[in-house]
């Protein structure tokens, strides 16, 4: 069934577009979204994604914050199934990145294969205030070494597009990055994606290593 704050479309071009649809909420996940977007990774897992937002203003806020404290430990363990969707399907994902993304969102998008981002992008990983979480140490070190990763991760600090394309965060940054990501996914449609494998080695131990600490912290606060 659609979801009602994610559009689905398939280009003939050979590849899919996931768009974010929830303007009101910034795009905030919760359980319902994040799972309908994982489903439909997972669904055709050969092809290329564009994971990409309605709304050009913002990419993801990040858990929604209206939601039960539940919900939200709900929404923060659901972050890593998506990540490891993303990571493990042959077809690349593209992230189109035009505005925020921030902690769970930030995650979707450098847990991606290539990000394509506007000037106007900017990253921040960073949890709920007042828990003590992980987000993000797990892929961050693969991407920008592992001091520069300790600093985003300690401070939650903003990172605006040009930072990101200079720490590799992003592979682009360019005023109309839909169609450059549109492109590169038609190139990859039905090419052989066998790296992928190869490139995910030791990942998916620190993606777990992090998702059970964050899991613990959870507990403490729900008292479960």
């Amino acid at each position: 069934m659609p979801h009602p704050h994610l559009a689905v479309e398939t280009s003939p071009a050979g590849y899919r577009r996931l768009r974010l649809s929830r303007p009101e909420r910034r795009n905030a996940l919760d359980v319902s979204l994040l799972r309908a977007v994982t489903d439909a990774l997972a669904a055709d897992p050969e092809v290329p994604v564009l994971l990409a937002s309605a709304d050009p203003r913002v990419f993801c806020a990040g858990a929604d914050l209206t939601i039960s404290a539940a919900e939200r430990a709900a929404v923060s363990d659901l972050v890593y199934d998506c990540c490891e969707i993303i990571v493990t399907r042959p077809g690349p994902v593209i992230a189109v990145l035009t505005g925020p993304a921030v902690g769970g969102g930030a995650q979707l998008a450098a847990a991606s294969d290539l990000r394509i981002a506007s000037p106007a992008a900017r990253l921040r990983w960073t949890g709920p205030p007042g828990l003590d979480l992980s987000v993000g140490a797990w892929l961050l070190p693969d991407l920008v070494g592992r001091g520069t990763a300790m600093d985003l991760v300690l401070t939650g600090r903003w990172v605006e597009a040009a930072e990101a394309l200079a720490l590799g965060l992003v592979n682009q940054v360019c005023d109309e990055p839909e169609p450059v990501a549109a492109g590169i996914a038609a190139g990859l449609a039905g090419h052989g994606t066998g790296a992928k494998a190869v490139l995910a080695g030791g990942l998916l131990d620190r993606m777990q290593a992090e998702r059970a600490a964050n899991r613990a912290a959870w507990a403490r606060v729900l008292g479960t």
